[in-house]
């Protein structure tokens, strides 16, 4: 005589399945710190007239990546690793050198009447076939140049680093070394994707 099999109640299945995706989406850890942080230019007013300031070639720095991920600096091929240097040489123009940016005297709190580059830009322009990576890396680069800079002032002047300053001694800092990273628009100059 055969016996008959009871059938296996599935009614809390669906419980079960819900509550293993609840536990795995809670412990599941998701990295988000991926991408530029940037802080963007405030909304003109709309009244606002737009200045017509025309910066001399001098107190740009040009640096371009093509999309083999090259990099072209002030017109010729440097290193990734030369570019931090040749970053804080440019914003600071030491030596005052004719083809680093123009510097003028100025008065800046804290640090009185002294001679400081004028409006230096850095211009960061790539291929659209540029990879991620290597565009994050320059922009790192440039980014940690004008940091260093900032840092070592802070150090020298106050004895501690630019980011533990009150707001005064910060914005003394940024006139003192006022770089701009302008970002073009990616071209397709290289053929690339």
């Amino acid at each position: 005589m055969a016996r008959k099999l009871q059938p296996i109640n599935a009614g809390s299945m669906a419980d079960i399945a819900f509550l293993l995706l609840i536990f795995f989406l809670v412990t599941t850890t998701m990295d988000v710190d991926t991408g530029l942080m940037r802080m963007l230019p405030a909304m003109p007013e709309k009244n606002q007239k737009q200045k017509e300031d025309k910066i001399k070639e001098r107190n740009v720095f040009v640096v371009l990546i093509n999309k083999n991920n090259e990099l072209l600096v002030e017109g010729r091929r440097m290193d990734i690793h030369e570019l931090r240097a040749a970053a804080k040489e440019f914003i600071a123009n030491p030596e005052n050198k004719p083809d680093l940016p123009e510097k003028v005297w100025k008065d800046i709190p804290y640090f009185g009447h002294v001679f400081v580059t004028k409006n230096p830009v850095i211009s960061l322009q790539n291929d659209r076939g540029t990879s991620y990576g290597t565009y994050l890396q320059v922009q790192n680069e440039l980014i940690a140049a004008k940091n260093e800079l900032r840092d070592e002032l802070a150090q020298s002047k106050f004895g501690k680093k630019y980011d533990e300053l009150d707001k005064d001694k910060q914005e003394a800092i940024k006139k003192y070394y006022p770089a701009v990273i302008s970002e073009a628009e990616p071209k397709n100059v290289g053929g690339g994707k």
